[in-house]
């Protein structure tokens, strides 16, 4: 079938496991074998496939009910209480579009944060998921201020760049 490479492509996107990629296309392929049979036809082949795919995909990530951030959130949550990026995230019960848009944008952002130097790291996560101010950065690591803000100003251009691609994909 002509649409396979393009649908081969769009699970590997989504799925970085080949086998359940491969799982998922054969799933994909045996339900539009089983769909072409109804009497109704099924009028754009190319849609419904990508539609199936996406639907599966969904269903792999509620199986294995992936939280990406949970080690993360759980130990930054031992420290400060405070560390609530689930909140800014679509939420769980918003609907299947909503569930896997969260999961990737999960990944994506802890993949993101665990390339960046330590330091933009912590002054990234410090301001922006803690919530906590500058002048309180300065005063209890002695760095300059100046220095501080050269630093989230550095991991906020590199996760803007990183996941650019994945906010355009998901269309958010």
């Amino acid at each position: 079938m002509r649409e396979r490479t393009r649908l081969v492509n769009f699970i590997r996107r989504r799925i970085r496991d080949p086998d359940d990629a491969e799982d998922i296309l054969q799933d994909v392929f045996h339900e539009f074998v089983q769909a072409y049979r109804l009497p109704a036809p099924i009028e754009q082949a190319s849609a419904w496939l990508f539609r199936a795919a996406r639907n599966r995909i969904i269903d792999r990530f509620r199986k294995k009910k992936e939280q990406p951030l949970a080690d993360l959130s759980e130990a930054e949550d031992d420290a400060s209480g405070e560390y609530r990026l689930d909140l800014a995230l679509p939420a769980h019960d918003a609907g299947p579009e909503a569930l896997y848009a969260r999961a990737v944008l999960l990944k994506a952002l802890q993949d993101a944060l665990d390339e960046l130097p330590p330091n933009q790291r912590e002054v990234f996560i410090a301001h922006e998921l803690e919530g906590r101010s500058f002048k309180d950065m300065v005063a209890e690591s002695g760095v300059a201020l100046n220095t501080l803000l050269a630093r989230k100003r550095y991991a906020v251009l590199h996760l803007r760049a990183r996941l650019q691609a994945i906010y355009d994909e998901l269309d958010i």
